[in-house]
């Protein structure tokens, strides 16, 4: 069996290399899809495990993980030889590697109702996200067949040997993924503009309560910040290498393939480290180890205390929605 090659890098690019240059972006592929599908299931498996996580923001935080470990499973496996292990692999690498990309957005809304429009209604939007999200990504793989030829045996399952398919390929996948990326950062940029103009007003006034919890908004606010440079980071160099090939095809560069295939690869791992490793986990996770490790281990590790006794930070949806319950 020959692993297909994930959504970004065009199995026909492939024919352009030596089999030498193939089997190191194939080795770099598998690589960076399996730290991915590691760090996204550990935080899958912490929101099943630790109850006090099952609040509405890391919910979401959930099906972001959920979606980027099955993304990075479907980018693994597959088999070109096979025309059914065809249609699974890529129906599904497509359909959640766009998932992916939209549950960064409904975090961003939440995130942005909150803070900026004072509103503690987000959990009412629970199924409305799930309808945007998957109904959007299974729109998305399924117009992408359009100029795309399936099931031929070859070195990958997704040939598009037409125009069309170069250009519904740019449309479907790389269109939901900027378009995260816009509307992630322009909301970014509003909740940072309102906690400024909200600290500066806490100044004049003198309150300092006001300051202090500023502050811990503005904490807070920093890390989901990491959300659209996750994106762009990820994805930035697959962009330039569908676009190169898109204008020049034929034409591929080794160099640009690998830093396309590396970095997307490893967006889960990103993700998984930016949403979910928070004080909130990092707690309930040693909370769970206290049952299991000695006390006199726990003290010869003053780092594992401050673990266990440090306090949920403000992550703001959660404190807010929590608030009004």
């Amino acid at each position: 069996m020959v692993a297909a090659m994930p959504p970004p890098l065009d199995p026909a690019t492939l024919l352009n290399f030596t089999p030498a240059d193939r089997h190191v972006l194939d080795a770099v592929r598998t690589g960076a899809a399996a730290l991915s599908l590691v760090g996204s299931a550990f935080i899958v498996l912490c929101y099943l495990l630790f109850k006090e996580l099952h609040k509405f923001s890391f919910k979401l935080v959930f099906f972001l993980a959920l979606s980027d470990m099955l993304c990075s499973f479907f980018s693994i496996v597959g088999d070109p030889s096979n025309g059914f292990f065809c249609y699974a692999h890529d129906y599904s690498a497509q359909f959640f590697c766009v998932a992916s990309f939209l549950w960064t957005t409904t975090i961003a809304f939440t995130l942005h109702r909150t803070v900026v429009k004072h509103k503690t209604d987000v959990e009412e939007f629970g199924s409305i996200f799930h309808l945007y999200v998957w109904g959007t990504s299974l729109a998305m793989s399924i117009l992408r067949t359009i100029g795309s030829d399936y099931g031929r045996p070859g070195i990958g399952c997704w040939i598009q040997p037409a125009s069309t398919g170069k250009v519904a390929h740019l449309i479907t996948f790389y269109g939901p993924l900027w378009s995260a990326i816009l509307y992630n950062g322009f909301t970014y940029y509003q909740v940072n503009r309102m906690l400024n103009n909200a600290t500066r007003m806490a100044v004049v006034l003198g309150d300092r309560s006001n300051q202090l919890d500023m502050r811990a908004d503005r904490k807070a606010v920093n890390r989901w910040g990491y959300f659209p440079l996750i994106l762009i980071g990820s994805w930035a160099f697959a962009t330039i290498n569908r676009i190169y090939g898109f204008l020049y095809p034929g034409h591929k560069i080794f160099w640009l393939s690998f830093l396309d295939v590396g970095f997307a690869g490893l967006m889960g791992l990103f993700n998984s480290i930016a949403y979910g490793l928070n004080s909130s986990v990092r707690r309930a996770i040693a909370e769970r180890l206290e049952l299991w490790i000695p006390e006199r281990v726990r003290k010869a590790f003053p780092t594992f205390s401050r673990q266990r006794d440090i306090q949920p930070e403000n992550e703001l949806v959660s404190l807010i929605v929590e608030g009004q319950k």
